[in-house]
This record gives structure tokens, C-alpha cells and sequence, in this order.
């Protein structure tokens, strides 16, 4: 019995590099909660999250309010971040839901709920998933919080210009408010 004793202090010491391994691989995907994460709001988001996102299973996180797809992660989420205010960000509207688009880090985007409080931040590495259809997957989820704005077209703030009396004439190309976000 005491031989047993003085084993069990040696295995553990000698398993305690496979630990350290094997914790390394594991399966829960760091995070840091957004300043609003412990909000009831955001519970109801995340319990209505979808168990894949393109075939990317959801992984475990350490921080409120968040959830990850994917190995490697391909869609970040977090709950809770600072709503933003009117923003010179292109503006998409995915199944009723209005997004921020911040393509800074492309072919990372990241996307930011608008007009819903408190917001959703979703981080998606587009080499690895569609960004639309990661915003498709979430939409029932951030819209169980009621929108309060909505994006607004440069066409709702200023006049449309006259239509061109010459019927030959090209109409002129520009942005899209329903462009397609990311791919």
C-alpha cells in the first residue's frame, strides 16, 4: 500500500506533459466577453443559436454571451458589444436583420449588428465560410431582439438625382445596400 502511494505522485508527474497536450487540442474556443455580455437579451440569443453553421459544428467557449463554429474557427460571436451609432460602414440587410460590414482584415470580416440592443459582433474568416450564409444561419437568433433603427441609403437621405431626359442614356452603377456582405 504504500509502494501505491508513492506511484500515484510519480504518474501523475509523468502524465502531466500528455495533459498539457491534450488540453491544448482542446475543443473550447477562447474569447472575452463583450462589456454587456451578462445582459437577459443576450441569453436569449445564444440559446437560439444553430448547432452548425455550414456544416461547421459549434464549439464550447470560455466567456458569456459567445459562441464559435468551426475547427479551425470560422465565425466568431460575441453578444453585448457597444451598439454603434450612425457609422460611414457599408450597411447589409440579411433576412431583416441590418449588419455593419468592417472589411479592415480582409479576408476577415467583421460584421456588427444595427439598430438592436444590445448588439452582436460576428467575426468571420471568409476563406473558410460564406459570410452570408454564416449571417442567414444567425439571423433567427439576433432577431429576437427588436429592431429600434435601421440602416439608411444615401437615397433616403438625399434627393435622387432628376432622371436623364436622353432615354439612351446609362443609369449610373453605384453601392448596393443589398450587395452580398462576404463570401
Amino acid at each position: 500500500m504504500v509502494m501505491s502511494m508513492k506511484l500515484r505522485p510519480a504518474a501523475i508527474a509523468a502524465l502531466a506533459p500528455l495533459a498539457l497536450l491534450l488540453s491544448a487540442c482542446s475543443p473550447t474556443v477562447t474569447l472575452t466577453p463583450a462589456p454587456d455580455a451578462t445582459s437577459a437579451a443576450c441569453a436569449e440569443i445564444i440559446v437560439r443559436l444553430p448547432d452548425t453553421i455550414e456544416e461547421l459544428p459549434q464549439r464550447e467557449t470560455d466567456a458569456q454571451s459567445t459562441s464559435a463554429w468551426g475547427t479551425p474557427a470560422a465565425v466568431l460571436l460575441r453578444c453585448g458589444v457597444d451598439v454603434p451609432g450612425p457609422s460611414t460602414l457599408p450597411c447589409f440587410t440579411v433576412k431583416g436583420i441590418d449588419w455593419l460590414r468592417d472589411d479592415t482584415d480582409a479576408p476577415t470580416f467583421v460584421f456588427t449588428s444595427y439598430g438592436r440592443d444590445p448588439a452582436v459582433e460576428v467575426v468571420i474568416d471568409s476563406e473558410l465560410t460564406s459570410g452570408t450564409s454564416a449571417l442567414v444561419a444567425i439571423a433567427n437568433a439576433v432577431g429576437s431582439l427588436p429592431a429600434e433603427r435601421q440602416c439608411t441609403a444615401a437615397e433616403d437621405v438625399f434627393e435622387a438625382p432628376e432622371e436623364s431626359a436622353d432615354p439612351s442614356a446609362e443609369p449610373s452603377a453605384g453601392p448596393s445596400p443589398s450587395a452580398t456582405p462576404a463570401e
